[in-house]
């Protein structure tokens, strides 16, 4: 990581487990994180977005019942969603959705984690999955930056 103005350097990843539902290895995911991330910051910066003056990421991974509560409180919308992102560098993942996605999908739990993560970082990063070309653009880089940093 390169020292100097905050503009500079890469925000710093932390990842908390606030769930008691689900395992999860808050190191490994950690140390994922920060290789996505680094992946993230070779991508072009959007305009209204840039890592880059984020000072630290929070990862948070929460149950369903919050997540619901989140849901509702800033998007309206009634239930639990599977990732939040809030553009302070607040990523909220729903740990208990994510293993249902993972069972549904056949992919492991840590995928399903480590797909969430990159999908809150990209957000970070100002893309968007709205349309559905963005949706598409958004899924390759995401698949890409999950084979770089696994």
């Amino acid at each position: 990581m390169r020292r100097g103005r905050i503009g500079d350097r890469a925000p710093k990843v932390t990842v908390h487990n606030l769930q008691r539902a689900v395992r999860i290895d808050v190191g490994g995911l950690e140390n994922f994180a920060a290789k996505a991330l680094r992946r993230c910051l070779q991508l072009p910066k959007n305009k209204q977005t840039d890592l880059t003056k984020t000072r630290e990421i929070f990862i948070l991974f929460i149950s369903d019942r919050r997540m619901a509560s989140l849901h509702r409180r800033f998007l309206n919308q009634s239930g639990s969603t599977d990732v939040l992102t809030f553009q302070h560098g607040e990523i909220f993942v729903s740990a208990e959705t994510a293993r249902r996605q993972a069972r549904a999908f056949g992919n492991s739990l840590v995928r399903e984690l480590r797909l969430y993560i990159v999908h809150g970082l990209l957000h970070l990063h100002g893309l968007d999955d709205r349309s559905e070309s963005d949706a598409r653009r958004m899924k390759a880089v995401q698949e890409k930056i999950l084979a770089a940093a696994s």
